[in-house]
This record gives structure tokens, C-alpha cells and sequence, in this order.
């Protein structure tokens, strides 16, 4: 829009060629000087201006005024804002001078001091191994592999592609400013190189399985202590692994090679299963088959030493009575005998119906359980009375 529609211009005088005034003269010749007004008549229209700001009466005092102002203005430039996910960090001359807290702040105006006000809140993130366009991939997402980064070699010298992210933010603004010169690549360099190394130390087996914590925190760790000797004012929050995994060209026969592994691993755990169920079993039958052969063992030695306490007495009585002890053999033996063997009696002198008499009968019939007792006794009923001076 234009200022004032063709009026007085701000400095007083009309305006019938454009804002600085009368249009320029017309060059000897006749020839135009070209779209714009010229250089001189520009400086000399802003002087003119600031004649008429400043008073011409006082001289010395008009330029103090002046001065004052343009003071107060480059001291007013000396104020900054920090914001709270910021730290400002002072430079005097170009070194570094102190830090400042989040809010409004002030320092000596350039060029004796500046303020830089890095983010030091923020988690950045490093790829490592891949591209992504996304400020924070997924497992599974698609992305551009770089092999120079992912391809290492494990410690049992196989070739494994890994993608990681390590995330880090600023933890002193100062040492980041100043004792690095490209912070960001610094941390990818360390970050590969540790993790090349704890690779190289684990065998690919554990890295594609229980392993990954364990590498993920060494490989944080090493290259903190990394950024910590270059004294760069980094701290790595966190490396995670993206993807861990064989070869593209060799990725089936690898899969092959696990599932073998993982039949083995069950057909191994079937085995100890087993063992694990026969062999108490095997060792309570063995303790069983102790315990009865020390049960025999014990009830043998006193049987044995109850036959001996037995003769020892019989021949102690023997040796009092021999008569008599022998006698009583005699007859203990016989009876031991006859109980045991079936007994037939024929006698020629005996008179009657009955001409034998089968003792061994009537004893088993005794022994039968539940027998009546004119069965048991019928035999000896029937059998006739000897006769006096028979043989009994």
C-alpha cells in the first residue's frame, strides 16, 4: 500500500517522483539514468533527514543525543532469551566465558560478547549400519542398509549384519561447542568402532539370542568413555540394536542350521528327562535290593547264633545228664520223623475186621481245618482192643 497516496513524504517535501522526493534530472544528452534514484541522492536525502530529527541549534548537544541513543540501543542488544530446553553459553571475544540458566539473560553486546543457546534436552539419534527418513524407526520398517557400516565379524569368525541407534543428547554446552568440531559424526565413529570390537569378542550365536542386552550395554558404555576422554559433552542414553541377523546370502542355510540346533537342543532335553526319571529309579530298586540283602544277612547270623546258643545248650545239658539227654534225642528225633512221614501198623496177632491200622490218616485228617470230629476219630473207634500181651 502506498504511503500517504502521492503526499508530503515523512521528511516534508512533495513527492511528485516517488518517496526520496523530486525525480532525478535528466542526464546531458537526453539519455534516462535508470529505474532507481542514484546513490548521492540517496545519502544526501537521508541526511537531510536526520538534520531534521536532530536539532541544528545546539551543535555538540544534537550528536550527544544521537550518540546516547545509538548507545542505549547497542546496549539493549546485549539481552537474550534461553528457553527451557536450552542452556546459554556466553563467548567473550570469541572464548568461552560462562553458561546461563534458562530465561531472559544479558551480556556486553557484540562484539565483545555473544550467546550461543544450543538444545541440550533434545535425544538425537545416529543410524548406524542404516537410513531412515523417520526420526524414530521401527524394528521391521523399510530402510536403505548400508553394508560398509552393518557387515562385522564375530568371535568365532562369521559374518554378521547388525543396524543400531545410538541416542544421545548434550550434557555440558560448553565442552560441545568447543572441544569438538563435528560432535555428530565423532559419536557414529566411536559407536561403530565399540561395537565392531564387543562383536568381535562374542561368537554369532549369543549376539542373535541372549546376548543383546549384554552387547547393547557395553557397546553405550565403551563409547561414553570414548566421548568422555575427547571431553566432547555428549552422554549416550541409549544403543539399540535394530536388526541382528546373518547375511541376506546366507540367511536360509543359517535358519537351516538353527532349526537343527533347536532339534538337537530338544532331543538333548528328552534325553536328560529320562535320565533324570530311571536313574532315582534305578538307585531306590538298588537301595531296596541292599536293604532286603541286610535284613537276610542279620536274620541268618541269629538264626545262626540262636542254633549255636541252642547246641551249646543241649551240650551243656548233655554233658550234666548224658543218659537222660541222649534218651530225650532219641525220642525228640523220632517223633520229629514219624510227625513228618505216614504211619502204617500190621500186626499178625491182630483179631478183627480192621487188620491194619493207617496212623497217618487220622494225623493228616487232623490237620485238615474245619473236619468233623467223627471223621478224626472214626479210624480209632473201629479198631478193636489188642489183646493183652500183644505187642503195642
Amino acid at each position: 500500500m502506498a504511503l500517504n497516496n502521492g503526499g508530503p513524504s515523512p521528511w516534508g517535501n512533495p513527492r511528485p517522483g516517488g518517496p526520496w522526493g523530486s525525480p532525478p534530472p535528466t542526464p546531458p544528452g537526453g539519455g534516462s539514468r535508470g529505474p532507481g534514484p542514484d546513490l548521492d541522492d540517496l545519502i544526501r536525502q537521508a541526511q537531510e533527514a536526520v538534520r531534521r530529527i536532530v536539532p541544528t541549534g545546539g551543535g555538540g548537544k544534537g550528536l550527544a543525543i544521537l550518540g546516547l541513543i545509538v548507545v542505549a540501543l547497542w546496549a539493549a542488544s546485549g539481552f537474550y532469551r534461553v528457553q527451557p530446553d536450552e542452556e546459554g553459553v556466553v563467548l567473550r571475544f570469541g572464548a568461552f566465558n560462562r553458561t546461563a540458566a534458562p530465561g531472559l539473560n544479558y551480556h556486553i553486546p557484540w562484539p565483545v560478547e555473544s550467546a550461543e543457546t544450543p538444545r541440550v534436552t533434545t535425544e538425537n539419534l545416529v543410524f548406524i549400519g542404516f537410513r531412515s527418513g523417520d526420526a524414530a524407526p521401527v524394528r521391521g520398517q523399510a530402510a536403505r542398509d548400508v553394508l560398509e557400516e552393518s557387515l562385522m565379524l564375530t568371535g568365532d569368525e562369521n559374518i554378521i549384519d547388525i543396524d543400531f541407534v545410538v541416542r544421545w543428547r548434550i550434557r555440558d554446552a560448553g565442552d560441545y561447542l568447543f572441544n569438538t568440531r563435528n560432535p555428530e559424526p565423532t559419536i557414529k565413529s566411536a559407536a561403530e568402532s565399540m561395537m565392531r570390537e564387543v562383536i568381535g569378542r562374542t561368537p554369532i550365536q549369543p549376539a542373535l539370542t541372549e546376548a543383546r542386552g549384554s552387547i547393547e550395554d557395553q557397546v553405550r558404555s565403551g563409547t561414553q568413555a570414548i566421548m568422555d576422554q575427547y571431553r566432547a559433552g555428549v552422554a549416550i542414553t541409549q544403543v539399540q540394536l535394530q536388526k541382528v541377523d546373518p547375511p541376506a546370502a546366507v540367511i536360509e542355510a543359517f535358519r537351516d542350521v538353527q532349526r537343527a540346533a533347536a532339534d538337537r537342543e530338544r532331543q538333548r532335553n528328552e534325553a536328560e528327562a529320562y535320565r533324570n526319571d530311571i536313574i532315582p529309579r534305578a538307585r531306590g530298586e538298588a537301595e531296596r535290593m541292599i536293604q532286603e540283602a541286610q535284613g537276610f544277612r542279620d536274620s541268618q547270623e541269629a538264626r545262626a547264633r540262636g542254633e549255636a546258643q541252642r547246641f551249646n545248650s543241649v551240650l551243656q545239658a548233655y554233658s550234666n545228664a548224658p543218659d537222660v539227654t541222649r534218651r530225650r534225642l532219641y525220642i525228640e528225633t523220632m517223633e520229629d520223623i514219624l510227625r513228618r512221614n505216614p504211619k502204617i501198623v500190621v500186626d499178625d496177632r491182630l483179631q478183627g475186621l480192621v487188620p491194619l491200622l493207617n496212623l497217618g490218616d487220622g494225623q493228616r485228617a487232623a490237620q485238615r481245618p474245619a473236619a468233623p470230629a467223627a471223621a478224626a476219630t472214626g479210624p480209632l473207634l473201629s479198631a478193636p482192643r489188642p489183646q493183652q500181651g500183644a505187642p503195642r
